[in-house]
């Protein structure tokens, strides 16, 4: 079940806000967690035995980790804590990267004759790459006495399955919402700013990403030899757009929920798009995964505080882990090396040739690495990936019929080009504290005629976003497949 999907949205949602709201305070986290238990197991009742493991082991461990260590058994302490995190590892691999692993045994075995490995394409569960590593947090955070172990399996239960972002995230920390489980408030105010933020986030998925999924999807099917130039950069400027619209969308709309619910969920996305170099995207895109291994695998591997040599190592192994997270697949591994190493550059001296640079060339150095790592992201092969790069800057290759570019654009990518451009800058904040300024500073009268305005576009991406669900069977949500 998707947030975009019309038995989600009047369905799904307006049954579980009305049982929520109506409800006593003690039991509105059970009617939240059997929601959020029955959203994930909607379509793929399987999965929610996985989920189950997941919460039944975490729990046991968590409990049984401080349990150890309170009593001084360190050794005992330590094989709890690597056996529970052996177990989130063991269902990730098994459900995401098996056929990976296999797939590739086979082709290293196929020269000496050896038998191939039989496997069925695994199914994979949504979202567990997201759950799995906020259980992971979880029991390492016990394990480092940062945070107390729930003692409530219904409380920890809610935690791993809350299902405004269980399927695509943000990953969200224990400490950062265990008070909020216990209590949290709620008021009108909220609500409507959680629903705010839900119609943005939509409309950032549907008028935006969908539209240019639809013209990146067409460009990345063509052949190679009907690739041009310009056509190259088309779909790659539109899966750019996409990629981000899609992602952070998905991040709004999760939050706009929570505030629903009275949790206040921590942001994902600080207009990465704006950056002036790749450690600076890294702390604006996908900031709670980011965040997640900055501290719970670059910081243990010793960071910065190692030789300049290891702390080149480190960057390359968080991102060569941040690859294989995306998918099992070399595309993605290849991602995180080539993002790995223009961190790694920096580091060495990049950094300070960018910094005596003219701004607007620190964004296009940027932006140009960025650029081509979606390459690598959004091809199906590493050949597929190679020709599409080489059709990117093959100048002799320029010649693009009418036909062809009627096939991938249309007014509606134009305009979604367009205003996706504009957004992903702080455009729209900037304006609208602008108005909000002159609103406290002027009467009532000119207070609604600045407001108003904001309240029509709200109406009016509403209406255009439930437009676009109705007549279009396009929906994909690009990091479910994660």
């Amino acid at each position: 079940m998707v947030f975009s999907s019309p038995i989600f949205l009047f369905g799904f949602l307006p049954i579980a806000l009305l049982f929520y709201h109506l409800s006593p305070g003690k039991i509105k986290n059970i009617i939240l967690l059997s929601t959020s238990l029955f959203f994930y197991a909607w379509g793929e009742v399987f999965n929610i035995g996985i989920m189950i493991i997941s919460i039944f082991s975490n729990y046991y461990f968590g409990i049984k980790i401080q349990e150890y260590q309170v009593n001084n058994k360190i050794r005992s302490a330590n094989f709890r804590f690597t056996i529970g995190i052996g177990i989130n590892i063991f269902l990730l691999t098994s459900f995401k990267y098996l056929n990976f692993i296999v797939d590739n045994i086979n082709i290293l075995t196929s020269p000496f004759n050896l038998p191939i490995i039989p496997l069925k394409p695994v199914h994979l569960p949504l979202g567990i790459s997201f759950f799995t590593f906020q259980a992971i947090s979880y029991l390492v955070d016990v394990y480092r006495k940062d945070i107390t172990a729930e003692k409530s399996l219904f409380n920890l239960a809610l935690y791993i399955s809350l299902f405004p972002q269980l399927i695509a995230g943000p990953i969200v920390r224990y400490n950062h919402i265990a008070m909020q489980i216990l209590d949290r408030s709620h008021s009108v105010t909220c609500f409507a700013s959680g629903v705010k933020r839900f119609i943005y986030g939509l409309a950032k998925k549907m008028l935006i990403a969908n539209s240019l999924g639809e013209v990146a999807d067409s460009v990345f099917a063509f052949s190679g030899n009907e690739l041009t130039l310009p056509l190259a950069w088309i779909g790659v400027l539109a899966f750019t757009i996409q990629i981000y619209f899609d992602f952070s969308g998905y991040s709004d709309m999760a939050i706009g929920l929570g505030k629903m619910f009275g949790f206040r969920i921590n942001e994902n996305f600080n207009y990465p798009y704006i950056s002036t170099s790749l450690r600076e995207f890294w702390r604006r895109w996908h900031i709670s995964l980011s965040t997640w291994f900055k501290d719970y695998i670059y910081i243990p591997l010793g960071g910065n505080r190692v030789s300049s040599v290891r702390v080149y190592m480190n960057l390359l192994v968080v991102f060569i882990l941040t690859g294989i997270w995306h998918g099992a697949g070399w595309t993605f591994i290849i991602w995180g090396v080539f993002h790995g190493m223009f961190l790694a550059a920096e580091r060495i001296g990049l950094s300070s040739i960018l910094n005596r640079m003219w701004k607007p060339l620190r964004h296009v150095y940027t932006i140009l690495v960025v650029i081509i790592g979606w390459v690598f992201f959004k091809a199906d092969s590493l050949a597929q990936a190679i020709d599409y790069l080489y059709a990117m800057f093959d100048v002799s290759n320029y010649q693009s019929t009418k036909l062809q570019f009627a096939q991938v654009l249309s007014y509606e990518a134009l305009y979604a080009f367009l205003i996706g451009m504009i957004l992903s800058t702080p455009v729209y904040p900037l304006i609208k504290q602008n108005l909000s300024d002159a609103a406290k500073n002027n009467s009532i009268k000119i207070a609604w005629i600045i407001h108003a305005p904001r309240y029509a576009v709200i109406i009016s991406i509403l209406f255009f976003s439930i437009l676009k669900i109705s007549s279009s069977a396009y929906n994909p949500f690009i990091y479910f497949r994660f």
